[in-house]
């Protein structure tokens, strides 16, 4: 077979313990999906869960014993991060039920949702789609993904983000609204879930602003963590 140009490579993300890496499909993204921040946003309560995507070639790999760093982007004054515990999948399903949605998790890292905050608010303001604040280029750095067997109690650890070592985001993650297996059923209803999706869970609350030269280390208990350089 052969291409009008050179099909792009596969994105893929180091995996903790193993030479094989895990080759991404789709990213989903979960809005307010912890009650603090749903609230620092603007809204209360157990709203239905709603989902956005991102392109694969959103993710910053961080690769083991390597510096990473993202580029600032273009169009906004008001970059903001988002930690993220990220769910990996590793095989195929639709219509899950919640009491059966863990079966499908392959691993789990720690992720960010950087968001162009300016231009998605003005995109909500507009009623308009929201993927210029959101589906760019490098807006969703992540660290390796650790198996489920060696993640231990994922439903109890805690979430954290430092900006220059000051802490900005601080929770649990079962603080979420909707929970892993909750997402993972909701998901699949509108999607058939496929090995190597990656789903953002949401984020807690303390969201804000981040400059050129800031450092970021997000973590989530038991996994590997994620320091990115914002340049």
């Amino acid at each position: 077979m052969s291409f009008v140009f050179a099909p792009c490579p596969t994105i893929s993300v180091p995996i903790v313990g193993l030479a094989e890496r895990f080759a991404v499909h789709r990213i989903y993204c979960v809005g307010r999906n912890y009650a603090e921040h749903a609230k620092e946003m603007g809204f209360t309560g157990r709203e239905p869960p709603f989902f956005f995507m991102k392109p694969a070639d959103a993710l910053v790999v961080a690769e083991t014993g390597q510096d990473t760093a993202f580029r600032y982007p273009s169009l906004t004054n008001k970059l903001h991060h988002e930690v993220e515990l990220v769910v990996a999948i590793g095989k195929a399903g639709t219509d899950i039920a919640p009491e059966d949605a863990l079966q499908y998790i392959y691993g789990y890292a720690v992720g960010l949702d950087m968001t162009r905050r300016d231009l998605q608010n003005e995109m909500k303001a507009q009623g308009r789609p929201w993927e210029i604040g959101k589906a760019y280029e490098e807006s969703a750095p992540i660290a390796a993904i650790t198996p489920v067997a060696q993640a231990g109690d994922i439903a109890a650890a805690a979430i954290e983000l430092t900006v220059n070592g000051e802490v900005r985001q601080a929770s649990t993650i079962d603080k979420l609204i909707w929970s892993i297996a909750e997402t993972i059923a909701h998901l699949s209803k509108a999607w058939t879930l496929q090995p190597g999706d990656l789903i953002y869970t949401g984020t807690p609350e303390g969201v804000a602003s981040v400059s050129r030269g800031d450092t970021l280390t997000a973590t989530v208990t038991g996994l590997s963590p994620l320091i990115v350089r914002v340049d």
